[in-house]
This record gives structure tokens, C-alpha cells and sequence, in this order.
């Protein structure tokens, strides 16, 4: 598709450049035509005052040399013979005898082709009564000057516009293939069974309906499965109580063939609903973790922010957000990403005074979501050792951080939790959600790229 719509931008273009370039060259070669006749119709009219005085072949001859023409040998004169005076030739004409005795006896300039270009037969009448002929030649490079410029500039601006209409056309087709083919991708893994997948949901707004429809489709996937395996775990589990009575019953039977027969189906039966419980316990232990279901993390933190908002706007913090105004889709539970926002902005309001701003900022990329629950507060001495009681030691001098929450929330997706200094001059939480798992000896990527806000000095006092 994107080699098909880059082919039809170039064709709609080349269409266009050449239905305006075509005439537009030829308007300019008509132009310099009509430019160089202009020319040589001012010099054969520089030529008319001196016929209409004399026809000495001398003074003509002075007349025509003290033009641009004349003097390059461009201007022959024509004067016929009368009964009071003789004819006078002045140069050499290119056109032939007969087109100056037309021109003459029509009394009006024309032009004729000839030989290396076009003669300007200009009639004008003499003092003797007769109507004299001035030639100018016009060569085929005065007439064809600079057309070849124009015609190159108008090529190399044609080619310029199909260019930029290609890179224009590569540019969309990527923008509308990528997202196409990453729903693609999903969808074939999605049919070998990784119920992980999930698609971005960005591109033009067709395909992220088509993702958005996707990502719904796979989480109700995800939970008929799950509903089926524990329907299968009931069922197996309510089936040992009559199996039981079967057993007992069938151990009343005696020692006859009926009886043994039926102890004997009795214990297949168990085995085959033990195999089952088995069955079920496996895939919820391999396919029932939180990756399996996830939420739009976007809507989760506006969520909790109006919640919070309340309280804040009670206390004068100023708060703000930024990275929620589109889905963010991340492989956690709903619940247990409520649970991490609830303990992160939690901490800010008992451990920040009052009038304290803080903001909560959304990352995404390729490879992870990264959440930022930052604050002006006093900021915190030492966050190893806060990161060291956030994992649950307790007791006295606890920062309260309450990151245990948080810690499992990250590390259930491959990710994890780091404490440091936020631009608004206080603590700053960075919690980075895996959306994929992470190649053998990498390094995450911490690094986001941060709007601007006001700094505000940092303290020392420990939290």
C-alpha cells in the first residue's frame, strides 16, 4: 500500500507539471519571439525618419549604420526606382525578391521565415512617392534567447515537485502501513495463542479504532479463557464428592465382577478429573499473570487525579498533568495500577506540607510506559535508602514511602521503581512498565524527555 500510494502521487504530480509546465514553455518561447521582432521592428523604424527625408544612398547608408543592426550587417534597404530617380539597394536581403515586392505593394510589416532565422520586411514610404522596404534580420539565437534557461528552471522546478510529492507519499504511506502492519503482526500472534499482545493505539483514527477494537477483543479473549479455566476448576472440584460416594458405593459391591468393574471405572474416573485439576492449575500458573489483561493507563491516572484533585485544591497544591490526553495502553490490572497511583500521590500529601505542587507525567514508547509522580517538596536525602524500606522493612525511621505496592506493580511487567530529584525541585517517583520483556544482557532506558516547569529550590530536610 505504501508503494501504491507513493506511485500514484508521482503520477498525479507528473500529470500536473506537465499540464502547466508544457504551455507554460511554449508561452515563453513565444514570448522571446515576440521579443526579438519588437527588437527589430524598433530598429526598421529608426530607419523610417531618414526615408521619409531623403533617399540619398549615403545618408541612408549613415541611418542604418547608427543602429545596433545596421551595424552588425542585420538591415538591408530597398528603395524601387521612379521615373525621377533610381533605386537604391542598401546591404544584403534575406528575403526573397518577391517577398519584398509583396511587402511593398501591401504597404505593412510582416515577417518572413528564411534561412538562420526571420526577416521583419517593414514598409515605409519615401519622399519620392514610392514605398521603400527595411529588412532586419532576426537570427534563430536572438529569437530562442534565454528559452533554454527557462525551459531548464521549469524542468528542475517539475522535478523538485515530484520529489517532494514522493517524500510526502512515503511519509503518509509509512504513517498508515506501520500502524497497519503492527495490527497485523498482533493478529498472527495473537492466533498462535501469546495472549500478551496488544497493539498501539496510534495512526490515523480508522486504524485506532481497529486497534482500540483489537485490544478490547484480546482482553475478552483473555477473560473467556480465564473464565473457562476456572469454570473447568469447578467443575472438577465439585465432581470428587459424588466420585467419593461412587467409591464407597462401589466398595459395598464385594469382591464379584460387577464390583470389581465398577471400582475400577471409579478409579479411571478419578484419575481423569485429577488429570484435569492438574490441567488447570498449569495454565493459570503459566497464563493467568496481570500482562495477560491490562488497562489504558491514561484514563486510570485522570481518574484518580480528579479524585485527588479535591483534597489538593482544599490544601492550595497546584497540580498538573501531562501525557493523558491520548490511550496508553500498559500490561497491568486496573485495580493494581489504582492501588500504585492511590500509594504514590498518597505519600505526596502526607509527606509534602501543605501548598505543595506536584504533577504526574506519562511517558510511552516502543518498549515501555514510564510514570512520573514528581513534587516541590523537601525531596528526599538518600532514595537508596528509601528504595531499601520501600521493599517492606518497616520500623522505626521509615520513609513511608509505601513503594512495595508500586515495586511489584513495575516488576510484574520486567520493569522497576527509582527514586530521585524532580524538576520541581523535590522527590520524584519513576515507574518504568515493561510492555515487552527485555532481550538477555540489556540495560533499560530510563531517559524521557521532560516539559519545562518552574524550578524551585531544592531542600535537604529528609522525609
Amino acid at each position: 500500500m505504501r508503494w501504491a500510494l507513493v506511485k500514484v502521487c508521482v503520477a498525479v504530480t507528473a500529470m500536473v507539471v506537465v499540464a502547466f509546465a508544457v504551455p507554460l514553455a511554449l508561452t515563453v518561447k513565444e514570448m522571446a519571439r515576440d521579443r526579438a521582432i519588437g527588437n527589430a521592428e524598433r530598429q526598421a523604424a529608426a530607419i523610417g525618419p531618414a526615408l521619409a527625408i531623403t533617399t540619398d544612398r549615403i545618408q541612408l547608408e549613415r541611418a542604418v549604420a547608427s543602429t545596433q543592426a545596421g551595424a552588425d550587417g542585420r538591415i538591408a534597404v530597398r528603395v524601387p526606382a521612379t521615373e525621377s530617380t533610381a533605386g537604391v539597394r542598401i546591404g544584403d536581403p534575406h528575403a526573397p525578391d518577391a517577398d519584398l515586392e509583396r511587402a511593398s505593394e501591401l504597404g505593412r510589416a510582416s515577417t518572413v521565415p528564411v534561412a538562420g532565422g526571420y526577416a521583419l520586411l517593414q514598409a515605409t514610404a519615401v519622399s519620392s512617392g514610392s514605398v521603400a522596404v527595411v529588412e532586419v534580420f532576426v537570427p534563430d539565437g536572438e529569437v530562442s534567447r534565454g528559452v533554454t534557461t527557462a525551459w531548464a528552471v521549469l524542468a528542475l522546478v517539475g522535478v523538485a515537485l515530484i520529489v517532494g510529492a514522493v517524500a510526502v507519499a512515503d511519509r503518509l504511506g509509512t504513517r498508515m502501513v506501520r500502524p497497519a502492519k503492527r495490527l497485523a503482526e498482533a493478529a498472527h500472534g495473537l492466533g498462535r495463542g501469546d495472549l500478551t499482545v496488544r497493539v498501539p493505539e496510534d495512526g490515523p483514527a480508522e486504524l485506532r479504532s481497529a486497534a482500540m477494537a483489537f485490544n478490547a477483543m484480546a482482553d475478552q479473549v483473555v477473560q473467556l479463557l480465564a473464565n473457562e479455566r476456572e469454570l473447568a476448576a469447578d467443575l472438577s472440584h465439585r465432581l470428587r464428592t459424588p466420585l467419593t460416594v461412587l467409591r464407597l458405593n462401589a466398595a459395598s459391591l464385594g469382591d464379584g465382577p460387577a464390583g470389581e468393574q465398577t471400582r475400577h471405572a471409579v478409579a479411571q474416573l478419578e484419575r481423569e478429573v485429577d488429570q484435569i485439576i492438574r490441567t488447570v492449575r498449569a495454565q493459570q500458573a503459566q497464563k493467568s499473570q496481570p500482562v495477560a489483561v491490562g488497562c489504558d493507563a491514561a484514563e486510570v491516572i485522570r481518574e484518580r487525579m480528579a479524585f485527588w484533585s479535591a483534597l489538593a485544591e482544599d490544601q492550595g497544591r497546584e497540580v498538573s498533568t501531562a501525557g493523558v490526553e491520548r490511550p496508553v495502553r500498559v500490561p497491568v490490572f486496573r485495580s493494581d495500577l489504582v492501588a500504585s497511583l492511590d500509594a504514590m500521590l498518597g505519600n505526596v500529601f502526607r509527606h509534602t506540607p501543605e501548598g505543595t505542587a506536584f504533577a504526574v507525567d506519562v511517558h510511552s514508547s516502543q518498549e515501555a510506559v514510564i510514570v512520573l509522580v514528581s513534587d516541590a517538596g523537601p525531596g528526599i536525602s538518600d532514595p537508596a535508602a528509601a528504595m531499601r524500606r520501600g521493599q517492606g522493612a518497616g520500623g522505626d525511621g521509615s520513609t513511608g514511602l509505601g513503594l512495595d505496592i508500586v515495586r511489584r506493580l513495575a516488576e510484574s511487567t520486567g520493569g522497576d521503581v527509582r527514586l530521585g530529584a524532580s524538576v520541581l525541585g523535590g522527590a520524584e517517583i519513576r515507574v518504568w512498565i515493561a510492555l515487552r520483556p527485555l532481550a538477555t544482557g540489556g540495560k533499560r532506558n530510563h531517559r524521557v524527555v521532560r516539559r519545562r516547569r518552574l524550578r524551585r529550590p531544592a531542600a535537604t530536610t529528609e522525609v
